[in-house]
């Protein structure tokens, strides 16, 4: 997926309000579940700064590397 969607930019946002947990899979990456914290720039590229919600780790995804994105109900 080059760039989000709309919805999937309004899921993001609020994901990021409240702490929602979000199920992310990057190309040719294993799906993480991750809290995200930050969304912004970073190098001119779009990035999620994130916590793994299973090991407590930062992450940095690039938005131009997520395959699939939703919310965890």
């Amino acid at each position: 997926m080059a760039q989000l969607s709309h919805t999937q930019y309004e899921v993001l946002e609020r994901a990021v309000v409240d702490g929602t947990r979000l199920i992310i899979r990057r190309r040719g990456r294993r799906e993480h579940i991750v809290i995200p914290r930050r969304f912004g720039l970073k190098n001119g590229r779009e990035i999620i700064e994130a916590i793994n919600s299973t090991t407590g780790h930062q992450m940095e995804i690039d938005v131009d590397e997520i395959e699939h994105l939703e919310v965890v109900r």
